[in-house]
């Protein structure tokens, strides 16, 4: 298996060896449950479908229940698909571990990043702003200037960097190193920071995404 589901929990600090202090994320990396499976044959690739955590039976609906039923598990609450090379190997309801992966390794997280909801151009583009800060100007100061040309090419064209809905959008780090792994309580250490908010759902892969 490539990857697992993961549980953001928060981040913290921690000292290195060398006596480097160090910002890191702690993840929570429960058992997750196999319940699909995609081979070529029947669905164009091969790829493995993850279920994590439990869900209470009158929240689920009944062609999700089948789905879950034919695994022969019990509903879960976060399901994610894996690529794979291949799935000959995997059995429907067997269980992956946090023992796929290993200290020092590095993985990539991928995540659904914070919503940030409709900003301006300073926030969301980091625009310096116009106008003056003094002499009683107070109006545009965060406004993005002129945008396009007159009467050629009289149009604004795609792309252009302006005021928008900020955040909320799929986003993968590549390469980060996992400093410590707690098997007793599930826990995953990374260097650095994930996407997402505390208790969303990522997915830790040992492989790289395009």
């Amino acid at each position: 298996m490539s990857g697992l589901i993961v549980k953001n929990i928060g981040m913290t600090s921690i000292f290195l060896e060398d006596g480097k202090r160090v910002p890191c994320t702690v993840v929570k990396a429960d058992p997750c449950y196999v319940v699909q499976i995609k081979t070529i044959e029947n669905d164009g690739y091969f790829s493995v479908q993850l279920g994590i955590d439990e869900k209470k039976m009158k929240k689920t609906n009944k062609p999700l229940f089948g789905h879950f039923k034919k695994a022969g598990l019990s509903p879960k609450k976060k399901l994610l698909e894996f690529k794979e090379n291949s799935v000959s190997h995997f059995n429907l309801g067997s269980k992956i571990s946090i023992d796929l992966f290993k200290e020092g390794e590095l993985v990539s997280i991928k995540g659904i990043s914070k919503g940030k909801g409709f900003q301006g151009v300073v926030k969301r583009h980091n625009f310096s702003g116009v106008g003056e800060r003094t002499h009683g100007q107070h109006n545009r100061l965060r406004s993005p200037g002129s945008i396009g040309a007159g009467s050629d090419p009289s149009r604004v064209f795609k792309g252009k960097k302006m005021a928008g809905k900020m955040g909320k959008r799929n986003v993968t780090i590549k390469n980060l190193k996992i400093l410590k792994i707690d098997t007793h309580q599930n826990l995953i250490i990374l260097k650095g920071s994930v996407p997402g908010n505390k208790n969303s759902y990522l997915m830790i892969n040992k492989k790289k995404w395009n």
